[in-house]
């Protein structure tokens, strides 16, 4: 398992019983290279120990999560821009023939694990307007975000003046229908939902504060 010719080119290789482990990292203009280690298990799972700084204190991180502490600019798309070396050059991933391995069921975050269950990625999401029966898009990539929106739906009347971001009014044009269906996922663009980005309730979507019964079950619930 996970023999490959290509493999002994690459920088910092590294074989275990159940894993290969090789130097990788993130680009970005502003910072430079985020150089971490990449571990390729047997199972498909891809993990990285970021080597940042000394002090980088992030543990292992999901290829996902790599990209985002690198603050790599530009669209987030880690297969082209987590890169390994071989024989000293940068290869983005999706040349380096790594990914046979990886397997997207083993890279999704165990529900049962807070540290990950933060890390859960959420799709844009919709309210339409109770007054000009528009809808409108809501991003939900941080807790404020999540809570903006979480407020938003409790309502029972919502309009597009309550909005606390973006001002925008009745009047202005909604989202064509094309648009619409790309809602963020880190998949596939036009994704309807699969287990990348249709979360289920984790420590970013849900509050300590809120009192509706979503909330208070799951945090009644939640392993800690």
């Amino acid at each position: 398992m996970l023999i490959d010719e290509k493999l002994k080119d690459m920088d910092g290789l590294r074989r275990g019983t159940d894993y290969i482990e090789v130097t990788c990292g993130c680009t970005s203009k502003r910072l430079g290279d985020f150089i971490g280690k990449l571990k390729v298990f047997t199972s498909g799972q891809f993990l990285i120990a970021c080597h940042c700084t000394e002090d980088c204190d992030e543990g292992k991180l999901t290829l996902e999560e790599f990209e985002k502490h690198s603050s790599r600019e530009g669209p987030k798309k880690w297969k082209r821009n987590i890169w390994v070396k071989a024989n000293g050059v940068k290869v983005p991933l999706w040349r380096s023939g790594l990914l046979k391995y990886y397997k997207h069921g083993s890279n999704i975050p165990n529900g049962g694990c807070s540290s990950r269950r933060k890390w859960n990625f959420h799709r844009d999401e919709f309210i339409r307007c109770s007054k000009c029966k528009k809808e409108r898009r809501f991003r939900l990539r941080t807790k404020e975000e999540c809570r903006i929106f979480h407020d938003a739906s409790a309502k029972r009347r919502w309009k597009c003046s309550d909005r606390p971001y973006d001002i925008i009014t009745c009047e202005e044009e909604e989202e064509r229908e094309s648009r619409k269906s790309c809602r963020g996922c880190p998949r596939t663009p036009a994704c309807k939902g699969c287990t990348s980005c249709v979360c289920f309730g984790c420590l970013r979507c849900r509050f300590f504060d809120c009192n509706c019964r979503t909330c208070v079950d799951f945090m009644q619930n939640a392993a800690p």
